[in-house]
């Protein structure tokens, strides 16, 4: 049975993370146009994943992550007085390359579409 506070709390954890993110000063995190994918929280609320991709591609979200997790103490204490939850989870940064995927099937489509004009 899905709970529907854990899936709420996923999503204010995502949210958040996403204004947090902006505040970060290490540069393997500000140099990079980041997006937080998801975030996945645990039924007891110990550890959320938190999916993270870079529109440069995978090599730049792996490098983001590993500043993420350096930050983690600041992220976690930001997260906490935004949220106000009794137990920050313990956050772990996964690289995704959902955003690059997405961007090379668009690409692909533009030009299927130029060549379909093309025919015409």
């Amino acid at each position: 049975m899905p709970s529907h506070r854990i899936d709420r709390i996923s999503e204010d954890i995502r949210r958040e993370l996403t204004a947090i993110l902006r505040t970060v000063k290490d540069p393997r995190v500000t140099d990079v146009m980041l997006s937080i994918v998801r975030a996945e929280v645990t039924n007891d609320l110990s550890y959320a994943t938190v999916y993270i991709s870079a529109m440069e591609g995978m090599e730049a979200a792996r490098t983001a992550v590993k500043g993420l997790q350096s930050a983690q103490g600041y992220v976690r204490r930001e997260l906490g007085h935004a949220l106000k939850l009794r137990h920050v989870p313990e956050l772990r940064f996964v690289a995704d390359d959902s955003i690059e995927y997405s961007a090379r099937i668009a690409r692909k489509i533009h030009e299927l579409e130029k060549e379909d004009d093309g025919r015409e």
